[in-house]
């Protein structure tokens, strides 16, 4: 999904003089899975909250909580796991 493209630090890419643009799939997942339930004013159902979960005995509640939301975004979820190394793998994209 293309929308403006923001830095490692969220602060929005300028290039030209004007806003980058360009496939945001990826930052679009981020913030979804930082964002805590109700940060976002226009969609407050959405947000995985994860820096909350952290210590969370059961993984399996996370990934679906990630499913739930990435597909209530508008994403296919082909893969979602957690690696032996506690990352998450993900392989979604939108529709």
């Amino acid at each position: 999904m293309n929308d403006v493209l923001v830095d490692n630090a969220n602060e929005i890419i300028i290039k030209n003089g004007d806003f980058a643009i360009g496939d945001a799939s990826l930052q679009h997942q981020n913030h979804i899975i930082l964002a805590e339930k109700g940060e976002y004013k226009e969609r407050p159902e959405i947000g995985v909250g994860i820096l909350s979960s952290l210590n969370d005995e059961n993984p399996r509640e996370l990934l679906s909580k990630v499913r739930r939301n990435f597909e209530y975004d508008g994403m296919t979820v082909k893969k979602l796991q957690v690696a032996q190394n506690g990352n998450i793998i993900i392989d979604a994209a939108y529709n």
